[in-house]
């Protein structure tokens, strides 16, 4: 890394943005009007100053803008926190008023330039409607809100952009971005990717299957789709395609495991950890709740993999390209390392999340001292360890101008009463039936996510319809991981279908041909959170683990016959038909312990 002062400027804010996040852990607890917006002010320069985004003259300008104003703003809560407190969100000066506006504008800003319109829109909207919206005649109007107390709530106390979906990311999502950041800025990301090559490399479609395998494992640490099949996609759709795969099989089996990655714990795409914090739960309870319906995801893959590959005749990668046995237990270490300490911190010490990935993150920077023969290296260890703050940086960037937006949309509901509202109307349209309460949420879910990230698709969803899931008697976390789930149809369902696109891009093939094949394989997506509802043992390993188990083996039996019956074009109309109910016969046959 060549270290221009750009360069030197970019790293060292960087090294305040990553210092600042593990700094919090160990410091005790901290007012929360100083934690959170040091956090929005340490995001916003990646956003306005240094986003890799090409923008224009106006755009960029007024990105220098924003981020004085974003800074003074935000440091103004800071510095005059215990006064603010003292106010219960109410602005008492043009200042403080000039201040909350500020901060809404820069918030809606920074949400459109990390992630496009749709959720900065609906928020805009949201804003509208609590200002406005006691014009709106009958019951979904509200009373007035004196706009002092409706702004302040917003910006100067904890219910909007710094409410505690924003302590989420500021005490562990950003932690947990760092912690992956560093794990694949070293011989990590290689390490998973031998891993999985020696694994499944020798078995039919042996390509695919590495695909399914390192995906869920980079998945356990970024979190995101998009990344999955950016990172592990460079590397499984050329191999895949050189062994004869149809191009729109390859990037299916990419999108589909991809997305598979924010099911998989630990990160879950930020979602485990706003769960346990809406859930009120300990963070290894979601983890627990989630590695069943995971793991039966990625066996629902890769039976449909299996089938695809009797159908196309595929077979095992090529014997030069599987490595050697030598050099995947050299380089396992690089990625078991980090995360045998996560868990045994987690679930042995019983550590906090956050305390448990900075033990991993500090073993991660010590592995980036050695190479991938175990000698040391520190002639590339500085290059590596700026490159993985500044990865981790922009990343903190993006997931936090989600979370951020999408926190001025939960203050919107909650001071207007709006999602007591659209949850009323929707118990009145669901008529007392659970499965089309199910159903109208499951829609709801899906056009959201078409327009939003997962994560806040699931925030904004589990507001309105989780107390409605409750209602008809489903525990909390099925409420929740249901939804989840649900949020992140639309990325492998046409017509947005983001990893299908990415993939379909990968390998240079039509969009759609991908999105059928996907839709096949991800199967799982759609039936699974039906089956963990009607099965909930599934969810409660730990303290049912034998009936857990049963309800897994059975659900996984359904999967594979339904695969066969989706992907198995061989076997006669007749048969496939007959696959399919008994499939979904198995699936959905209760078995329960509540």
């Amino acid at each position: 890394m060549r270290f221009s002062l750009k360069t030197c400027v970019v790293a060292t804010l960087a090294f305040l943005t990553v210092g600042f996040h593990l700094y919090i852990i160990f410091t005790g607890l901290l007012p929360n009007l100083v934690t959170r917006p040091l956090h929005l002010a340490l995001v916003l320069p990646w956003v306005f100053l240094l986003s890799e985004q090409p923008s224009s003259a106006v755009a960029r300008y007024s990105g220098y803008g924003l981020l004085t104003l974003g800074l003074g703003a935000s440091f103004y809560i800071v510095f005059f926190h215990e006064m603010l407190s003292d106010q219960y969100g109410y602005l008492e000066t043009p200042l403080q008023f000039g201040i909350a506006l500020v901060l809404l504008l820069v918030v809606l800003e920074m949400a459109r330039r990390a992630i496009k319109l749709a959720l900065p829109l609906t928020a805009a909207i949201a804003l509208a409607y609590g200002i406005w919206g006691h014009h709106i005649p009958g019951q979904f109007g509200h009373q007035s809100i004196p706009i002092e107390s409706f702004l302040g709530t917003l910006v100067i106390a904890e219910g909007g952009i710094y409410g505690s979906l924003t302590g989420v990311s500021v005490n562990v999502v950003a932690i947990f971005v760092i912690l992956g950041a560093f794990v694949g800025a070293g011989e990590g990301g290689t390490a998973f990717m031998s891993m999985s090559t020696k694994l499944a490399g020798r078995l039919r479609a042996g390509a695919a299957k590495v695909s399914v395998l390192a995906s869920g494992f980079f998945g356990s640490i970024s979190g995101s789709a998009s990344a999955n099949v950016a990172s592990t996609g460079a590397f499984t759709i050329p191999a895949m395609k050189r062994l004869g795969y149809p191009p729109s099989l390859a990037g299916a089996v990419e999108a589909v495991a991809s997305t598979g990655g924010q099911i998989m714990p630990p990160l879950m795409g930020a979602g485990a950890f706003i769960m346990a914090e809406l859930l009120g739960t300990k963070y290894a309870n979601i983890m627990a709740a989630a590695i069943f319906p995971a793991l039966l995801f990625f066996f629902t893959v890769w039976i449909g993999i299996d089938v695809f590959a009797r159908k196309y005749n595929l077979v095992a990668m090529n014997k030069e390209d599987i490595p050697q046995t030598r050099l995947v237990l050299q380089l396992s270490p690089f990625f078991i390392l980090p995360f045998g300490v996560l868990l045994y911190a987690l679930l042995g010490l019983g550590k906090t999340p956050q305390l448990a990935a900075a033990y991993a993150i500090f073993i991660s920077v010590a592995l980036l001292l050695v190479d991938r023969a175990w000698q040391p290296s520190l002639a590339r260890f500085w290059s590596t360890f700026v490159e993985a703050c500044i990865t981790a940086s922009r990343q903190i960037a993006t997931i936090a101008s989600v979370i951020i937006c999408a926190g001025i949309i939960i203050g919107v509901l909650n001071i207007t009463g709006f999602g007591v509202k659209i949850t009323s109307a929707i118990l009145y349209l669901s008529d007392g039936q659970l499965w089309l309460a199910l159903l109208l949420t499951a829609l709801a879910c899906l056009i959201l996510g078409m327009e939003v990230p997962t994560t806040a698709a699931y925030i904004i969803c589990v507001s309105v319809a989780g107390p409605i899931l409750e209602d008809f008697g489903l525990a909390p976390l099925q409420a929740h991981l249901f939804i989840f789930w649900f949020a992140l149809l639309s990325t492998i369902t046409p017509p947005v279908c983001g990893t299908v696109f990415i993939a379909s891009g990968m390998a240079q093939t039509p969009w759609f041909g991908v999105a059928a094949k996907a839709m096949k394989l991800g199967i799982g997506l759609y039936i699974i959170p039906v089956a963990f509802l009607l099965n909930d043992a599934l969810l409660y390993p730990q303290t049912h683990f034998w009936l857990a188990f049963v309800s897994f083996l059975k659900i996984a039996l359904g999967l594979a016959l339904l695969s066969h019956a989706l992907v198995g074009e061989r076997h006669t109309l007749f048969v496939r038909l007959g696959l399919a109910f008994t499939g979904l016969t198995i699936i959905l046959s209760p078995l329960r312990y509540m």
